[in-house]
């Protein structure tokens, strides 16, 4: 499944993909562990092998919000672009499921950069898709209403999972949209009465598409 993965996203270059299995190291990490702090020093570039991490940003008041996830495949190029620049991370990755992740020290990054024309397409790429979701963050904080942006995670989170059953707890949904629990809760009971979805322990159940 690695090699899968990686031969996927580096289809003209196997060479690379060698480079990069030889430079990194692999570890496991279990739902909830946190990868990655903010203030801290930035010393390899993480590479998703399976399962998912997601990047949390936590304001001085202790509010935190959800800004983007990575999947099997893709990196954090919050982490490419502080790492490079000898900077200390702006972000939080925690891990969404049990993940799995190659880890590659950040002068094999630059060294790359120079060596392989399709690592710069990745990076570019991966900078392109974040960028375009971080526009969807301030979108929908400008001009949605919470009650939506609630239903657009939950539908989002189902099809990264691909299951309508999510295990999640208001609290986590609460942290991840900026948010008090207590509105969280609220408008779940609501939507809940207006047959979108129905609440169990720690679950929720989409019953309708968005």
């Amino acid at each position: 499944m690695q090699s899968s993965i990686l031969n996927s996203e580096f289809t003209s270059s196997p060479e690379l993909v060698e480079k990069l299995y030889k430079n990194g190291v692999a570890k496991t990490y279990r739902e909830g562990d946190i990868i990655l702090d903010e203030n801290a020093s930035i010393r390899s570039i993480p590479i998703v092998m399976n399962g998912m991490l997601k990047v949390i940003r936590t304001e001085e008041d202790g509010r935190e919000i959800l800004l983007y996830y990575i999947k099997a495949g893709e990196s954090c190029i919050m982490s490419f672009l502080g790492g490079m620049h000898n900077e200390k991370s702006i972000v939080k990755a925690e891990v969404e499921e049990d993940t799995e992740i190659l880890f590659l020290p950040v002068d094999k990054v630059s060294l790359f950069i120079k060596e392989y024309p399709e690592w710069l397409d990745y990076i570019f790429r991966l900078y392109h898709k974040r960028f375009e979701e971080l526009l969807d963050i301030i979108n929908a904080i400008a001009f949605k209403k919470v009650d939506e942006r609630l239903l657009n995670l939950l539908h989002k989170k189902s099809e990264i999972l691909h299951s309508t059953t999510i295990s999640v707890t208001h609290e986590q949904l609460a942290n991840e949209l900026g948010t008090a629990r207590v509105v969280i809760s609220r408008l779940l009971k609501q939507l809940e009465y207006s047959g979108k979805l129905k609440l169990g322990r720690n679950k929720i159940e989409l019953l309708s598409t968005i």
